[in-house]
């Protein structure tokens, strides 16, 4: 299969952070285009702060495996950079790595900020952007997993239109200024990507 025909992505980060949000949105897209699809979630602590994944496998050919294999991922998306060094192993050598540059320090011996950006940034394809000041740029510090989503959407086999679609969904019944700000967050995160 060509990469327009598939693709493997594990989401990253940690409880609070909107993980799942990411997931229903990219999922929701898929089906919508056709895309068949294989969700796996991993949550670490049951509580906020806990680390948390999701395996996206998408595909025009049945799939049989729910979990990206290491090695096997063509992105990895993380709202923590601490979170994207913990999955570089499963990144093809071609795969991206799309993270916030914001630590969610939930850990009392969490690493050194700038050492954990400098090896995420030796990593040849990684796009690391401040997630925490472009959400607030486009109205809530809480939109920062949707200006992720927006950064990594250049590099999804969904077309952006279907991820707009499904932001619009997801916040929806939370009123038309939750999904602008939420809309405008996405466009922020995808300009940062592309610049």
């Amino acid at each position: 299969m060509t990469a327009a025909q598939s693709q493997d992505v594990i989401l990253a980060g940690v409880g609070g952070q909107g993980i799942l949000s990411i997931a229903f949105i990219i999922v929701n897209a898929a089906l919508k285009e056709g895309f068949q699809l294989k969700q796996a979630e991993v949550h670490g602590m049951a509580q906020r702060g806990g680390a948390v994944t999701s395996h996206l496998r998408l595909s025009r050919e049945p799939i049989w495996s729910d979990l990206v294999p290491q090695g096997k991922a063509d992105l990895i998306l993380s709202v923590e950079p601490l979170e994207a060094l913990r999955y570089l192993d499963y990144l093809t050598p071609q795969g991206k790595v799309v993270t916030s540059s914001a630590p969610y320090k939930n850990i009392p011996d969490y690493p050194e900020v700038g050492s954990v950006l400098a090896r995420l940034r030796e990593f040849p394809s990684s796009v690391v952007i401040d997630s925490e000041k472009l959400a607030k740029e486009a109205g809530s510090s809480r939109a920062q997993n949707i200006v992720m989503l927006g950064a990594a959407s250049p590099f999804l086999i969904v077309k952006e239109e279907s991820l707009r679609k499904y932001v619009e969904v997801l916040f929806k019944a939370r009123g038309e200024t939750i999904v602008q700000t939420n809309l405008k967050a996405f466009e922020l995160g995808r300009a940062a990507a592309s610049s």
